[in-house]
């Protein structure tokens, strides 16, 4: 991992032009975790600091994009969407081997688990609460006046979404799997015509933001992030309902001080003023959909040899009770 590895003394200078009274580096180290793009932190005199960059070596084009990131993290500076603070983006390979941008170390709490073990009941409602507000300000955003006109295609997001996928789980498709085939067929047909745009994050859920006192001070990961459907981001950030059986048991929810999916929707159309319920099916089997795709490619992974834990291939798996989850959804609803 010997190019992995940063050297303090060419980045010392880059710090003390774009930092201002950060002093001296102390220490980087990168973070561990399947992040896409290395990421760093690097604590000095007087701040502690985030850098992100790009993996060496040969890329995808449009993968890694730690440009776009910076782009509409900076953006989103100016608005009601808590975001780390952005110091400059390095195009100079020189300095740390691949672009890179640098913004500051939040500090604060990362849940992992849905269910918040560690909290009273009176803090679950407040996480739900601000994460759903935080998407909700997010999707409010006029993307235009934040200069992100640019920032992917306007419109037709659902439709480009769904050739993608379809595009995606064929290329990597390791068994014929019905439902699937049947997903490729249907989804395109039944596109609703509530066509809108606002900025997506594209993977927003609990392990992307950064809390403190229980309200998100940070919204991180925005590799997948573009110009999309504000519904489709919502609807793929409540597939939590549908996917963890621990969430099937409303009493259970109740108890705990976790809406359900009903609630958290109502919470989401009370902030925005808009009625999601119309078309909130054909969301769900889509973006039930959508990890499907994902997943298959984890099993074409597999398949090639370029992944092989048991994880991977356990992971791949679900692409079966995924597109059966998704599949059932369309024919309760839509039949």
């Amino acid at each position: 991992a010997e190019n992995l590895k940063i050297d303090a003394s060419k980045l010392q200078p880059w710090i003390d032009a774009h930092v201002p009274g950060a002093g001296s580096i102390k220490s980087i180290e990168q973070f561990k975790g399947g992040q896409s793009n290395p990421t760093y932190k690097i604590i000095t005199d007087n701040k502690n600091l985030v850098l992100r960059r790009k993996p060496p070596g040969k890329l995808l084009p449009s993968a890694h994009a730690v440009d776009r990131e910076y782009k509409v993290i900076t953006a989103l500076g100016q608005t009601d969407v808590p975001v780390p603070k952005t110091y400059g983006l390095c195009e100079d390979e020189d300095v740390a081997g691949t672009t890179f941008f640098v913004m500051d170390c939040l500090d604060g709490d990362i849940y992992w688990d849905h269910m918040l073990p560690s909290l009273s009941k009176e803090q679950r409602i407040k996480v739900y609460q601000s994460k759903n507000k935080t998407l909700a300000a997010l999707h409010s955003v006029d993307y235009k006046k934040v200069g992100l006109e640019d920032y992917g295609k306007p419109g037709n997001y659902v439709a480009r979404q769904v050739s993608r996928w379809s595009k995606q789980y064929l290329a990597s498709e390791t068994d014929n799997i019905v439902e699937m085939n049947n997903l490729i067929e249907w989804l395109p047909e039944n596109i609703p015509d509530d066509d809108e745009t606002s900025i997506v994050h594209g993977d927003y859920r609990l392990d992307n933001m950064i809390m403190k006192n229980q309200e998100v001070i940070g919204v991180l990961d925005w590799e997948l992030s573009t110009l999309g459907h504000p519904i489709a981001d919502f609807c793929y950030h409540c597939l939590t309902w549908r996917t963890e059986p621990l969430f099937y048991d409303h009493a259970k929810l109740k108890e705990m001080g976790i809406p359900n999916e009903m609630e958290y929707r109502d919470m989401y159309s009370e902030i925005t003023g808009k009625d999601l319920s119309a078309n909130w099916e054909f969301y769900m089997a889509f973006s039930l959909f959508k990890v499907g795709a994902i997943c298959q490619g984890i099993l074409g992974r597999v398949r090639d040899g370029t992944a092989s834990s048991k994880h991977a291939e356990d992971r791949g798996m679900k692409v079966y009770p995924l597109s059966q989850g998704a599949w059932s959804i369309v024919e309760n609803n839509f039949k």
